[in-house]
């Protein structure tokens, strides 16, 4: 669409400083300041440092953006541009174009529902595993245990049940480093990421260790069928080898990356650790942090935590959870989604004008990059009323379908999040089995604060577990 004639002038935000812009703002109060802009106009312009950049408030306007003129804004601006130095040309960063659509055209079936329910079983073994090791009534990190059992279940649910246990240790060492890093990378101005300083050369790095370790699971998942067999190995006396046992155990261990390997037209080893490193680092850090925001809440609404319990109890009963019996918790989704809707993951994501666009009657200058705001939109008081309480009723079928357009945490049109249904199986079985292993909760920090940088996180927040729950008020609140 050209633009208009008569253009609409486009209002500047508040505050603005010399040579920082409104970046003090973007620095010390993020939130607040991102979800102000609704008050200025439906396209707003702000100042990060001497660079304009066009903040879209109004949901209408980023579907179009997303959508209707998704030509008009390509993949980019500084938090993408960031990210696409270190982790390379994988689906979150690759430009728009041929290279884009053929490589979601490839990893579709990873995440179609069959591909992950064949994988199910396999993530609720070793989440309950994992959570069922934790010590009663300790004191536990729960944003980094949040993080650690997301790695864990998504490796599985990548690489297979059989990924070596030392790949998967290394994984879980070098992960939350890489993160910190990036989110480094992409709050810093871009100079000061190209200097050679310690903890830059310390990032990159710890990046090309990453693409080692993927190259070690690959070459594993590569041998899995075809590689020779240990030395002195032989099939019982009078036996031939089964084809189909073989094959039958080469499934039970296969990972969604096998899909990606026995493709017709198979990725570049360059492009596979390309599509490992986002896939990996995209659904750690959001679905670990909605998942420590979700328990925080469970802790804060006695009332919430027992609807779960009793959900549970009707469903699966004294045995442990199925992955069948994940579309028969509703409730846990309502927590879930509304947990996604109050704390992002994301805050800001930005896309970059093609050409001049008319965007709402605004003139968008061709290179400009335009900002929309998952957060900002679902905090919207005029679709969601006291936006920041928390209610997962919100989300019942009835009242759900007045929000439709508001909900944009995974994207929408040809860049949405490929890993959506993934994202929604991966976090209920997680808050299911945390919640049937230790039914008890108790907040042991302050109430944390959400730190915005890529994701929303908390700040600090620790929590006891436990086995029985004697009394909501003494388990299920702030201690």
């Amino acid at each position: 669409m050209s633009a208009p004639t008569t253009p609409t002038p486009t209002p500047n935000a508040p505050g603005r400083l010399p040579l920082i812009g409104h970046g003090h703002r973007l620095a010390r109060d993020p939130l607040p300041f991102i979800t102000s802009l609704r008050e200025h106009g439906n396209v707003v312009r702000i100042r990060i440092g001497p660079t304009p950049a066009y903040v879209v408030t109004d949901p209408v306007l980023t579907r179009r953006v997303l959508v209707t003129d998704a030509a008009s804004f390509a993949k980019g601006g500084k938090i993408i541009d960031a990210l696409r130095v270190f982790f390379g040309d994988g689906l979150a960063t690759v430009a728009d174009g041929d290279t884009h659509l053929r490589h979601r055209r490839l990893m579709q079936p990873m995440f179609n529902k069959a591909h992950i329910a064949a994988r199910g079983d396999l993530m609720i073994d070793q989440v309950r595993d994992m959570v069922s090791a934790w010590v009663e009534a300790e004191r536990r990190d729960v944003y980094a245990d949040m993080n650690n059992v997301t790695l864990a279940a998504f490796l599985t649910a990548l690489f297979g049940s059989d990924l070596p246990g030392h790949l998967e240790r290394e994984f879980s060492s070098l992960l939350p480093q890489i993160m910190k890093g990036t989110i480094r990378q992409t709050i810093l101005p871009g100079w000061v990421t190209r200097l050679p300083l310690p903890a830059n050369r310390a990032h990159a790095q710890r990046v090309s260790q990453l693409r080692t370790l993927i190259d070690q699971a690959i070459d594993h998942r590569g041998g899995t069928s075809s590689g020779p067999q240990p030395e002195g190995a032989s099939a019982p006396a009078g036996d031939a080898p089964c084809p189909h046992a073989a094959a039958a155990r080469q499934e039970e261990t296969a990972g969604l990356f096998d899909t990606l390997l026995t493709a017709e037209e198979p990725l570049e080893r360059q492009q596979l650790q390309d599509e490992v490193i986002t896939l990996l680092t995209g659904a750690i850090e959001t679905t670990g942090t909605t998942l420590a925001w979700a328990l925080y809440e469970i802790t804060q609404h006695p009332d919430i935590a027992a609807r779960l319990r009793q959900e549970l109890d009707s469903v699966c009963g004294d045995r442990p959870l199925r992955y069948e019996d994940l579309d028969q918790l509703p409730y846990i989704r309502q927590v879930l989604q509304e947990t996604i809707r109050k704390y992002g993951p994301a805050w800001m994501v930005t896309r970059t004008a093609t050409r001049d666009v008319d965007l709402g009657g605004h003139v968008i200058p061709a290179g400009a990059d335009v900002v929309w705001s998952p957060y900002l939109h679902q905090h919207d008081p005029q679709v969601f009323p006291d936006p920041k309480s928390f209610d997962p009723d919100r989300w019942t079928p009835e009242r759900a379908a007045a929000t439709r357009g508001s909900f944009l945490a995974f994207g929408d049109g040809r860049r949405k999040c490929i890993g959506e249904n993934f994202a929604w199986a991966e976090l209920t079985i997680i808050l299911a089995t945390i919640l049937q292993v230790w039914p008890g909760i108790r907040l042991t920090s302050r109430a944390p604060r959400p730190q915005a940088v890529v994701t929303v996180k908390p700040d600090d927040l620790a929590m006891a577990f436990y086995k029985k729950v004697s009394s909501p008020d003494e388990l299920m609140t702030k201690q």
